[in-house]
């Protein structure tokens, strides 16, 4: 198992921001994983599960106890017929290529999320009308008795960007989906077509944690925000992005303090003009 101590999280979000965590912990597979969270438990120390960091503002005063970071030790992927099983720290970008490689169609929407597929179902992550718990059949978890069992589809009770994972402090291990046989030709076809949509849509060349907020219901939070003439509204290096209104963009040296800021000028400014309550997509860790 790899340790680090004192370590900054803005090495490990793609947000590029967060103060140092006690300790960061990265297990080598599923079996030390098991061991590291019924340790951490027994112990009574505070942990946090980080995936590829894509849906997290960690605190300018970071994270006290520690992470456990699932990364490309525990990415395992495999394929079985129409199914394709992974660990938890497989990208989705990886499971996508896979996908391709053994010409199995439905994950295409998804292909672009940057983030690891434990995360994603955690989340119930989404993009183009698809969401994860469409082409999700089980998933393997460490439960909080220390246990690993199996979750069929209904015990993960999916709904818009949550799931029963953290509520019932799940950890996943595995993930099982279930596509289609399809065209190779027509599947890349249609990556290609869903990636030039976010490069055109999207602050790609900018750090960020994907969408802020959550979309509340019958609405979109990037219109009301871009109605709220919010576009280019900054605090430091934090910056309602200028190509879409739904990101918060690093501009260079943003602190989690100035994002933290932004977000409440939005959503105030968003109340008042209006009156929709919008929520966080990203996880906020630590203190503000």
């Amino acid at each position: 198992m790899k340790i680090y101590k004192k370590e900054l999280l803005k090495n490990f979000t793609s947000f590029k921001i967060g103060g140092e965590a006690d300790i960061i912990a990265e297990p080598k597979d599923i079996k030390e994983l098991v061991e590291l969270i019924k340790f951490l438990r027994n112990k009574g120390i505070i942990f946090y599960i980080l995936g590829n960091g894509t849906n997290v503002l960690v605190s300018d005063k970071g994270i006290r106890g520690c992470v456990v970071h699932l990364g490309k030790n525990l990415s395992k992927i495999k394929v079985n017929g129409t199914k394709i099983e992974a660990e938890p720290g497989a990208l989705l970008s990886e499971i996508a290529q896979i996908a391709l490689k053994n010409k199995l169609q439905g994950f295409e929407q998804l292909s672009g999320i940057p983030g690891s597929i434990g995360g994603a179902v955690a989340m119930n992550a989404g993009a183009y009308d698809k969401e994860i718990k469409d082409v999700v059949t089980s998933v393997n978890a460490i439960n909080e008795n220390g246990r690993v069992v199996k979750l069929n589809k209904d015990a993960l009770d999916f709904s818009y960007r949550r799931s029963s994972i953290i509520e019932k402090k799940y950890i996943v291990t595995s993930v099982t989906i279930n596509l289609v046989a399809g065209n190779k030709d027509e599947i890349k076809a249609n990556m290609e077509k869903y990636a030039e949509l976010r490069r055109n849509k999207q602050p790609l060349e900018w750090p960020s944690a994907g969408s802020t907020f959550k979309r509340p219901e019958g609405k979109y939070a990037a219109l009301l925000i871009k109605d709220s003439n919010l576009m280019g509204e900054s605090v430091g290096d934090a910056e309602v992005s200028t190509k879409h209104a739904g990101f918060i963009i690093n501009k260079g040296n943003a602190k989690a303090n100035d994002v933290y800021k932004l977000m409440n000028i939005i959503k105030n400014d968003v109340k008042t003009y209006f009156n929709v309550d919008l929520e966080p997509e990203v996880k906020l860790w630590g203190k503000f």
